[in-house]
């Protein structure tokens, strides 16, 4: 692979020879007598690899070798060392600086051409590594400068860096996992392991095994030994999302993995060490649950140390037409497709949405968008059901013409007493009559309004017993 190598060495007949064996190789070559003059081409070139003298006049090779260290720029240039007289202690050191790899004069062509090809082969796999990296890192990275998102910003600077244990809540789509990944990356342990495991998607049946690991023939198809959760984010932080609907029997071990610090594998009575900073998130109302004998109380207390809510998309429009921009350019990225411009207007819609699926609902309604419009997104990009809602009628009119005020006088005679329950149901058939009544019967633009889906509407109904010789569609 040809590339461009910076030789420093102050010999220039050690140059002239680097130069001539390093350009029959089709590379690029720019050499320097001193490291100053090399820290200035460093600073204005785009190099490669550079080889590098140990002993220079000045400034050292190796204080130079440090000097890129400390650069974020130049951290992972791949620099080979050289020296005629250099002593074990000043290779061990070049070495743990980062050197590549260090031989001494005089030059060996074969060794040469072999460590500059094994250099180069490595510092384009750091860097796509690196590439890597940063898109991943952008694509958790948390966006918003509503007050909403600044007060979570906050609340994550202040518990990240201490051991406390934290449980996010939030609704579905409101990006729990970023806060958890946020206070991971602020924390102690952010060098350490980030393990997620959603405890929704694992059958009941498997979540002990996958929470704690199992030993060969603890059942049937445990052919070998794996490690669970706790153990592979040993030292660092594991996530237990949507811990709410985790098991009782497992929520019994892993109440005991946090008072102990200690776990078993499934078929194994050992006790294994673990030192694990737990982050629990739910859109459950965990309190209830607890009242309704779903979730241990015990547990409940252990993990909601520190509470933070991560708010719904609805309670931070302002930062719609940043976040879409976000997801414009990723999306973009990811299915191949040159960088479209967005119109205002498009982000002006955006924001008048009720978006009941938050932030996922609008990277899904971005992406959609990205993949079916042409080389500009318009109005007309919009999906249906999105551009039904923008184009239904407010519903303005008195709620004594559509009514609900005579439902609502009902409901709060002092005679009735309705439960709570029984208050929300008859509260919310009667606004659903009313936006129908409002829409003509027209589901798609009722469901619009209400920020539901056709079908969630068409559930809505049946549970709420809304027929069609009452008022609705057929």
């Amino acid at each position: 692979m040809a590339a461009t190598i910076l030789i420093v060495d102050d010999e220039k007949n050690i140059r002239r020879t680097l130069r001539m064996v390093l350009e029959e190789q089709g590379h690029a070559v720019i050499d320097a007598a001193t490291a100053e003059n090399a820290l200035s081409i460093l600073a204005s070139e785009d190099i490669d690899l550079v080889i590098l003298d140990v002993r220079l006049p000045g400034i050292s090779g190796l204080e130079l070798l440090e000097r890129t260290r400390q650069k974020p720029t130049l951290e992972s240039l791949p620099v080979i060392m050289i020296s005629g007289h250099a002593s074990v202690a000043e290779a061990v050191h070049a070495v743990q600086l980062g050197a590549t790899d260090f031989f001494e004069k005089p030059l060996d062509r074969d060794r040469v051409l072999v460590s500059v090809t094994s250099a180069l082969r490595s510092g384009k796999l750091r860097r796509e590594l690196n590439r890597l990296r940063a898109q991943v890192e952008e694509r958790y990275e948390m966006t918003g400068q509503s007050e909403k998102m600044k007060e979570l910003y906050t609340a994550i600077e202040k518990v990240a860096p201490t051991k406390t244990r934290v449980l996010i809540t939030g609704e579905s789509g409101t990006g729990k996992e970023l806060v958890a990944r946020a206070i991971h990356r602020l924390s102690q342990r952010c060098s350490a392991p980030f393990i997620m495991l959603n405890c929704a998607a694992i059958p009941t049946e498997l979540i002990e095994s996958e929470l704690f690991g199992y030993e060969r023939g603890a059942f049937t198809g445990a052919t070998s030994r794996k490690k669970g959760m706790f153990e592979l984010a040993d030292g660092g932080t594991l996530l237990l999302d949507e811990i709410g609907d985790m098991s009782a029997d497992a929520q019994a071990k892993v109440l005991r993995a946090l008072q102990s610090g200690k776990i078993n594998r499934v078929g194994s009575e050992s006790d294994i060490s673990v030192d694990v900073r737990v982050i629990a998130a739910t859109n459950k109302d965990l309190e209830a649950e607890v009242a309704k004998g779903n979730f241990r109380e015990d547990l409940y207390y252990r993990l909601n140390v520190v509470p933070i809510r991560s708010p719904a998309l609805r309670e931070r429009v302002d930062d719609i037409p940043a976040l879409a921009k976000v997801f414009l350019r990723e999306c973009c990225r990811d299915n191949g497709v040159r960088e479209k411009p967005i119109d205002d207007a498009v982000l002006e819609a955006l924001q008048r949405m009720p978006w009941p699926g938050n932030v996922r609902e609008l990277r899904n309604v971005i992406e959609r968008m990205v993949i079916l419009s042409g080389d500009r997104i318009t109005k007309n990009d919009l999906p249906l059901h999105y551009r039904q809602v923008q184009n239904a009628p407010k519903v303005e009119r008195p709620l004594e013409e559509i009514g609900i005020s005579n439902g609502l006088s009902d409901l709060l005679q002092p005679s009735e007493h309705p439960t709570l329950r029984e208050f929300r149901d008859r509260a919310e058939r009667d606004y659903i009559l009313s936006i129908l009544n409002a829409c003509d019967w027209n589901i798609s633009r009722a469901s619009g309004i209400l920020g539901i889906e056709r079908t969630n509407l068409h559930k809505k109904m049946r549970s709420l017993d809304i027929k069609r010789d009452r008022g609705v569609e057929t």
